[in-house]
């Protein structure tokens, strides 16, 4: 039991560690945006948010019922 527990520790730690990088042992370390909005390629493609699009579409339904 605990050479098992060891053993997932010795495997996971480094792990952890190797993907996290950047936010642990940098200076401007912070996790990066995953938000849609963010992504400058998915702009450029006219993406954007699923709420900010439902937003618009709900703004444009009321706009046309008037």
């Amino acid at each position: 039991m605990i050479k098992t527990f060891l053993l997932i520790l010795v495997i996971l730690l480094p792990a952890i560690l190797l993907m996290g990088y950047r936010v642990f042992f940098t200076k401007k370390g912070k996790f990066p945006s995953i938000h849609v909005d963010s992504n400058e390629e998915m702009r450029k493609r006219g993406i954007k948010c699923v709420r900010s699009q439902d937003r618009e579409a709900q703004r444009k339904e009321k706009f046309i019922k008037k």
